[in-house]
Formats: structure tokens, sequence, C-alpha cells
């Protein structure tokens, strides 16, 4: 039975994860993310262009097979972007990217509501990206997400619901609501994903390891800014260690092999 080996970033991310992930994709069959969202940036040079990646797996210029796993909160129009940058270099991105139809979805109002929160803060704020993705696993963990899977039953429905809960909290913040076309782009991009392989991403991943299949497990940010481990409050909101690999993939404790922690030679945080 073949295991999955992990690579982390030991400090507060930035430490180069994109480039090692580069370096040892050609050994693997498939390279996956298990947490984390847009506001990871992996750098890459691909035939001497420069590359980052937010959402997608550092494999995708050189690993037949790459997923999306259900630790990931993913951002349809961000997603988008650069996914049609990346087919525009000639990858058959749709061919070789699997999507966990349990990722959940970052909406535009979870932007909105992650902004507002910084402002709320005043001088005790986090730092956020302002991508929506702290309120996108607050919704995650308070049961009330969608996820990928959703856009394909009963959809806007739940979406109206969601967007009608976080407007609420919108206006008793004082917040000047004005979403519209962030909505209209977001729906489009929302529609978008739906093209691509929507699995079951804990069986793909067991059953790839199964039948003697290598996994690469590549993490974003850094195990300082784990949200259990590192230096709360300033901290993401994912479990950034090696034990996200198995919650964000569905991937059992004994099934993991090399740990690979990446680190710089200084730290641009303290």
């Amino acid at each position: 039975m073949a295991k999955a080996d992990v690579l982390l970033g030991l400090q507060w991310g930035d430490e180069g994860k994109g480039k090692i992930v580069d370096v040892l994709t050609p050994r693997y069959d498939a390279v996956a993310r298990f947490q984390g969202g847009p506001n990871a940036g992996h750098t890459l040079e691909f035939e001497d262009k420069k590359v980052v990646l937010r959402s997608l797996p550092s494999g995708i210029f050189l690993c037949r097979t790459n997923i999306i796993g259900n630790g990931v909160v993913l951002d349809p129009v961000l997603f988008r972007r650069e996914a049609m940058e990346i087919e525009q270099q000639g990858i058959d991105l749709h061919a070789i990217l699997k999507i966990s139809r349990k990722t959940h979805l970052i909406l535009p109002t979870h932007r909105l509501l992650d902004a507002a929160n910084e402002r709320a803060k005043g001088d005790a704020k986090i730092g956020t990206t302002g991508k929506g993705i702290g309120p996108a696993y607050t919704d995650k963990v308070s049961r009330y997400g969608l996820r990928v899977g959703d856009l394909f039953s009963s959809f806007d429905k739940k979406y109206r619901a969601a967007v009608s809960r976080h407007t609420d909290m919108l206006r008793r913040m004082g917040e000047t609501l004005d979403f519209a076309d962030l909505e209209h782009e977001w729906l489009e991009a929302a529609e978008y994903l739906k093209s691509y392989d929507i699995v079951d991403s804990e069986y793909f991943v067991n059953d790839m390891l199964s039948s003697g299949k290598s996994i690469l497990c590549e993490g974003a940010q850094g195990t300082m800014l784990d949200v259990d481990f590192g230096s709360y409050p300033f901290v993401t909101s994912s479990n950034t260690v090696s034990a996200g690999a198995c919650t964000g993939l569905g991937i059992s404790p004994h099934r993991i092999g090399e740990v690979y922690g990446i680190c710089k030679a200084y730290c641009t945080r303290a």
C-alpha cells in the first residue's frame, strides 16, 4: 500500500513551498491541496514564465492528476481567473484537475464580511487578505456553508438563504450593501466551476493509494499560521500542520509517509 507524503511550511508561509513541490512533482502520480484558500501564493517558473498559483495545486505543469481537497475553500471568481490563465499556456486543466464536492465555496458576501470584520476590530485587526477565507471557514464550522456539490442540487435556494443571512449580519454592522456586479461575476464563475471533474475526493485519494499510486499533499501558509498551534490570534483559519492532510483529504494517519518541512534562512515575520 502506497503512502501519501506531505509538504509543509515550517514558519509563517512564504518559504518557497511551490518551488519545492515543482521539483518533487515528477516523483508522484498526484499532487493534492488539502487546506487554505486563495490567500496562498505558490510561485513557479514554467517555460521562462513566472506563474503564481493561489487555488490550484503546484503539480499542474508536470503531474497528470491534481486534486483540490475538501479542506480547501474556493472562490469561483478567483479560481476561474487563475484556471483560464493556465489554460492559455496550453495546459488542459479540465483533463488533469479533480475538485472535491465537499470543498467549501467562498461567496461574494464572505468577502464583504471579511472587510467589515476587519474594520470593526480597529487597531486590533488581524491583517486578513480580505478574500473571504475566514468567514467561509466560519460558516463551515457553523454548518451554514455551501460546498461545490451544492452547485448541482437546489443551489439557488441554498445560495439565497446564505446571502440573506450574511446581508442581515452586514446591516447590523452598519455596512452599505452594493455587490450586484460582484454577485453576477460570481454566479457566472460558479457555472464555469461546474465544468470540472467534481469527485468524492476522499474515495478518489484512498483508491489511488490502495492501487499503489503516490501522492504529494501540498500545504499552504505555514506551521506558525495554524489555527490551533500558530501565533494565535494572528493565524489563518485552517490547520496547516501535517494532520491537516488527514482531515483535508480524508486520509488515515497511518497512510501518511514522509513529511517535508520547508523553511528559509531568516524569518520575515516575528
